[in-house]
């Protein structure tokens, strides 16, 4: 059992630092972005000591540090993002793809969501939390966690769709013939 915090710190990197920085990696899809977020989390964590630290509560702490710093990243790069399209041409890529590899892209599509939105979906279905436990999590209601999953998993689904060039709804919609009075 760890004694000071910086041999909790100590034992976190060592033991839990992979872990981590693939978490980070998720919500922003570059290993430099995720080593700089687990970095910053880090230092905002230990940064002070923090006495009866155990080592699942920092690593509890390191987590939510990483997550708000993605979601404050967010928050000021909104300006940028609205008005980026005017400044710079978009980069076209040579390399063409099969349709399988756009199917399977799912972090691209992922990071392409809102950033709560994302949190959510990584939350959900990679930290396999509850919504309760993602509502406590992020701060949010119950009910903003499900309306987020289901944006997400609809804007998920809807990138899934044109990538294969069938409407979004394709398959789940009825004509009046087929339904039974």
């Amino acid at each position: 059992m760890p004694r000071s915090w910086d041999e909790v710190a100590t034992r976190l990197v060592a033991e839990r630092g992979d872990a981590l920085t693939r978490y980070a990696y998720l919500l922003t899809g570059r290993a430099d972005d995720a080593a700089d977020l687990v970095q910053d989390a880090l230092v905002r964590t230990f940064g002070s000591p923090r006495f009866q630290l155990t080592l699942p509560r920092a690593e509890a702490y390191v987590r939510r540090a990483i997550l708000n710093a993605v979601i404050d990243r967010s928050r000021r790069d909104g300006t940028w993002r609205r008005v980026r399209h005017l400044a710079v041409p978009p980069v076209a890529a040579d390399v063409p793809q099969e349709h399988s590899d756009a199917r399977i892209d799912l972090m691209r599509r992922v990071r392409a969501l809102a950033p709560r939105q994302a949190a959510c979906i990584v939350l959900r279905y990679y930290e396999d939390l509850t919504v309760d436990q993602i509502a406590h999590t992020l701060g949010l209601s119950a009910g903003a966690v499900k309306r987020y999953l289901s944006d997400g998993l609809r804007a998920l689904s809807s990138s899934i769709a044109a990538s294969d060039g069938r409407p979004a709804d394709a398959g789940t919609t009825r004509t009046e013939d087929e339904h039974v009075s």
